[in-house]
């Protein structure tokens, strides 16, 4: 239904955490080649008067999706291969940058320029990107929506649990609806709104709220997974549906789970809803 909300139930994967996470010193990277630059390498882009600081994927393989031991989850398991690295945003991008950018806000909750901002389409976050490529451009790079590939590589930051510090999740540590945990009985916190970016502990390549807080739009038209091997997948050419992940302050927590793929149509403005930039390499 036009304008609705739905689960894609193609499929998921597990993360885990590889220990605590300590932050690379800022660097611009001007002087690293792109090949040494290691993953969680922090680099900032003045953006509106604004430092916007994005963090270093490299390339590699990895999971996606969820095995059958997830609780259920049928997104299935293939391997991916993304053959060239790429910068992703720190945070979502927020309030604050967006008003900078883009002027006004359409957020529900306006509690202060350091919350996400939400209540945003698809459509919206292109238009968005295209300031950006318009008016700071990045030699090499563009920005973008990251694929879906590249959000779960991301989020799993080389962890292969449901999240990337182990399997539950009650709203502890990440902002979630609570009162409907994942790997545990145990409720936790539900605070019923967004919350300012950073409330939370980043995974390991320093990436805050890739879990909860607000899902977030990524470039791919809805697809079915493949079952083989695939390399730097992009999805469909075209669809009717956008895929969005992470799951958001409103939703329980098997749905903020790295694997879990949820579907809009790219015109959805919701008070869940949000995005995270990308500087992925120009082919």
């Amino acid at each position: 239904m036009a304008g609705s909300l739905a689960f894609d139930s193609h499929a998921a994967d597990k993360l885990d955490s590889p220990g605590e996470f300590t932050p690379p010193a800022d660097s611009e990277a001007t002087s690293i080649p792109i090949k040494d630059i290691p993953a969680g390498e922090r680099k900032t882009v003045r953006i509106a008067s604004m430092d916007v600081a994005l963090r270093w994927c490299p390339p590699g393989t990895f999971t996606m999706g969820s095995p059958a031991s997830e609780n259920g989850c049928d997104e299935t398991q293939h391997r991916v291969t993304l053959t060239k690295g790429f910068w992703m945003g720190e945070t979502e991008v927020t309030q604050g940058l967006w008003q900078k950018v883009m002027g006004g806000n359409p957020s529900r909750f306006q509690s202060g320029d350091d919350y996400p901002v939400e209540n945003v389409s698809w459509d919206d976050c292109q238009e968005f990107i295209e300031a950006l490529n318009s008016r700071h451009p990045q030699p090499g790079f563009k920005w973008a929506l990251p694929t879906e590939a590249q959000w779960e590589y991301a989020c799993r930051a080389g962890s292969t649990t449901a999240y990337f510090w182990g399997d539950a999740l009650n709203g502890d540590k990440a902002n979630c609806n609570g009162n409907h945990p994942y790997g545990t009985t145990a409720k936790g916190p539900y605070r019923r709104s967004t919350a300012p970016v950073k409330s939370y502990a980043p995974n390991a390549w320093g990436l805050y709220d890739m879990h909860g807080n607000v899902w977030e739009w990524c470039a791919d038209w809805d697809y079915t997974y493949p079952t083989g091997s695939v390399t730097d997948p992009t999805g469909p050419s075209s669809g009717t549906s956008r895929i969005f992940r992470g799951g958001s302050w409103q939703y329980y927590a098997s749905y903020c789970r790295s694997a879990a793929r949820f579907i809009s149509d790219p015109d959805m403005r919701d008070d869940r809803l949000g995005f995270r930039v990308a500087l992925v390499p120009v082919q």
